[in-house]
C-alpha cells in the first residue's frame, strides 16, 4: 500500500508544494512544438530562442541555468509517450523532453544536486510527468513516485511504497505503480487506490494500459510463467492468457486495447491474443535463435507488429487482426493453432515438416548500429518507425511491406551529444 503526502523537506525542488492538488493538464509542449516548426533556423537555435523567450519563462530548458552545461554520465531510462510523439530520458543529472519528428530538444530538467532520475512517464504531450530516483546519488528514493506538474514548474504528489518502483504507466485518468510482485492503479483526479494486483516477480516492470479505449484494459504478468493476466476496469472482468510455455519477456497492448501481442524470454515467436476472450489469433517468427526482446509495439491500426531485440535487428509484421470474425481452433480456446499453418498454400505438408517452414516472417527488417539496447514505436506518418536506444541514438527509418525490403532510413541524431553541447 502507498501513502499520498507532501514532499519531505531534504528533497531539494523548486517551488516544493505541501499539499497535494488535482493535476490539471496544459496541453502546452504542442504550443512549444509549433515554436519549432514556425522558425527558420537549425533546431538548436529554436531551442535557444525558446529559452530566451520571457512569455516562455515555464519552458525554460533548465531551471537552474548554470547547470546546461552539466555532463550526463548515466542513462538510465528511455520511453516514448502515449502517442509516440515525444520521448524522454532519465539520467545521473535529470530528465529531458524531445520531439521525435521534427527532432529537437522541448526542455530539460536537472537537480541541484544532480540526482538521478531513473524513471521517467509522460502523460501524451501534457505538462504532467511522473520520476522515480536511481543511481548512486537517487534525486528521491527508489519506492517513492514523484507527480510533477510542469506548467507550474512544481511537485504536487508523491505516492510511496515499501518496495522500489519497477515502472510506471500513465492515462488520462488513472496511475498504475508496478512493484515487483504487485501493481496499484490509482484514480488521476484524487490520486485514491482504485484497485490491486498480485503477479509473479516482475523485475522489467511489465504491465500496460490501453489509452484511447473507454473502458480501460490492462495487462500484466499472471502468477505463472508464461500467463498474462487481462483486467477490465468497466466491466470488472478478469481473464488469464496462456501465452507461452517460458517466462513472459515483453509484451505489447494496442491502442484500443483489445488485441495483446506477447514474447517469451526464447525470443523467436510473437504471439497475438484477443483480449476479449483470450483467443490466439496470429502467430509470427522473429528467427529461430534465442533472442532478448527490447520491446513490442503495435500501430495505430494494430495493422503492424514491431519487434526489437538483442539481435540488432528490428522487425516489421503485417497482422491479420480481424476482431469481427477470428479463427476459433476445436478443443481450448487459448489453441496454439495459427493463422499461417490454417492458410498455407501447401496443406499437404501440414503434421510433416517443422513448424518454422510455416511460419509467418516479417514484411521489414532494420539493423540497428551497435549492439545497445533499442525500443520502437510507430511514427506519425505512414509505414515509419522511431527508435530509441540506450546509446543516445534516436533513429527514424520508413518501411516498404510491399517489396519486402530493408527499411530506408529517414534521420539519426545523438541527443546525449546535444544534452553535452553548450
Amino acid at each position: 500500500m502507498a501513502t499520498v503526502s507532501p514532499f519531505p523537506p531534504q528533497f531539494q525542488h523548486p517551488n516544493s508544494s505541501s499539499n497535494f492538488s488535482s493535476p490539471m493538464l496544459q496541453p502546452y509542449l504542442e504550443q512549444l512544438d509549433e515554436k519549432h516548426k514556425q522558425q527558420p533556423q537549425p533546431q538548436q537555435a529554436a531551442v535557444e530562442q525558446v529559452d530566451n523567450d520571457p512569455k516562455q519563462s515555464h519552458l525554460n530548458l533548465c531551471p537552474n541555468p548554470g547547470l546546461i552545461n552539466k555532463s550526463i554520465s548515466t542513462l538510465y531510462r528511455v520511453s516514448f509517450n502515449q502517442n509516440g510523439s515525444c520521448f524522454a530520458i532519465g539520467t545521473d543529472c535529470g530528465i529531458s523532453v524531445y520531439s521525435c519528428d521534427p527532432f529537437c530538444e522541448m526542455f530539460r530538467r536537472y537537480f541541484d544536486n544532480g540526482g538521478g532520475i531513473g524513471i521517467v512517464e509522460m502523460l501524451f504531450r501534457s505538462n504532467i510527468l511522473v520520476f522515480v530516483g536511481n543511481g548512486d546519488n537517487p534525486q528521491y528514493p527508489r519506492n517513492n513516485v514523484i507527480i510533477w506538474d510542469d506548467h507550474q514548474s512544481r511537485c504536487i504528489g508523491e505516492l510511496r511504497f515499501r518496495s522500489a518502483v519497477r515502472g510506471v504507466r500513465l492515462r488520462r485518468d488513472c496511475i498504475v505503480v508496478i512493484l515487483e510482485q504487485k501493481i496499484y492503479v490509482y484514480n488521476f483526479a484524487d490520486v485514491k487506490l482504485v484497485h490491486q494486483i498480485e503477479t509473479i516477480s516482475n523485475p522489467k516492470g511489465l504491465c500496460e494500459i490501453s489509452q484511447t479505449a473507454v473502458s480501460p484494459v490492462l495487462v500484466c504478468p499472471g502468477l505463472q510463467n508464461g500467463q498474462v493476466r487481462v483486467e477490465n476496469f468497466t466491466s470488472k472482468r478478469t481473464k488469464f492468457v496462456f501465452a507461452h510455455d517460458s517466462r513472459i519477456a515483453s509484451f505489447a497492448l494496442s491502442h484500443e486495447g483489445d488485441v495483446l501481442a506477447t514474447a517469451s524470454i526464447k525470443g523467436t515467436l510473437i504471439r497475438i491474443f484477443s483480449t476479449q476472450d483470450c483467443s490466439l489469433l496470429q502467430e509470427v517468427r522473429r528467427g529461430a535463435d534465442r533472442a532478448e526482446i527490447h520491446s513490442v509495439s503495435f500501430s495505430p491500426t494494430a495493422q503492424w507488429l514491431a519487434v526489437s531485440s538483442d539481435k540488432g535487428t528490428v522487425h516489421v509484421f503485417r497482422l491479420k487482426v480481424n476482431l469481427g470474425s477470428q479463427v476459433k481452433p476445436k478443443g481450448s480456446r487459448n489453441s496454439r493453432v495459427t493463422l499461417a499453418a490454417l492458410t498455407s498454400p501447401l496443406p499437404f505438408i501440414k503434421g510433416v515438416l517443422p513448424k518454422y517452414f510455416s511460419s509467418e516472417w516479417s514484411v521489414a527488417q532494420f539493423r540497428l548500429p551497435g549492439d545497445s539496447e533499442y525500443i520502437v514505436t510507430f511514427g506519425h506518418e505512414k509505414n515509419t518507425l522511431s527508435i530509441l536506444g540506450l546509446d543516445g541514438s534516436f533513429i527514424r527509418c520508413k518501411f516498404d511491406p510491399a517489396s519486402g525490403k530493408e527499411m530506408t532510413q529517414l534521420g539519426i541524431h545523438n541527443f546525449l551529444k546535444s544534452e553535452k553541447a553548450p
